[in-house]
């Protein structure tokens, strides 16, 4: 087993409401996931490129810098770029959404979480995201040996 395969996936959550935090601590900790946390846009952005979490679970209203403005600082970092992003929001209408998707999220759930929802969410992107890294460190081997050719 290598040592991605053996460390607990780590999503970072960033509300700015304490009670939402602590259940998704809960919740995504009794799934046997490591939870980081962040009350804001700018804290969330320093310790995604800090800790490089599997996945970030991002809360569209927030004061300051929302979610959105988040999301797209995150994509514009090269060492936060390719972390997906999964918006919670209570906002229902489809140009919300549509705009979570243009600034870079893969997924969005809606307030209240569905736990059962939420944590189905959560591990596709965590398996999608391991897959992503798995296959660019073959690629990486594959040109080192020169079986493939460089971009």
């Amino acid at each position: 087993m290598s040592a991605e395969e053996e460390r607990k996936p780590v999503v970072l959550v960033v509300d700015d409401t304490p009670a939402n935090l602590g259940v998704l601590f809960e919740l995504l900790g009794e799934a046997g996931l490591e939870v980081l946390v962040a009350e804001d846009g700018v804290s969330a952005i320093e310790r995604a490129a800090y800790a490089r979490p599997d996945l970030i679970l991002l809360d569209v209203l927030m004061p300051e810098l929302d979610g959105y403005e988040t999301c797209e600082r995150l994509k514009a970092r090269p060492e936060t770029a390719s972390i997906p992003v999964i918006f919670m929001t209570a906002l229902t209408d489809t140009m919300a959404k549509v705009r979570g998707f243009d600034v870079g999220a893969v997924d969005y759930v809606t307030k209240p979480v569905q736990r059962v929802e939420l944590l189905a969410r959560v591990r596709t992107q965590i398996t999608l995201q391991q897959l992503r890294r798995r296959l660019d460190t073959l690629e990486s081997r594959m040109k080192h040996l020169g079986i493939v050719e460089q971009r």
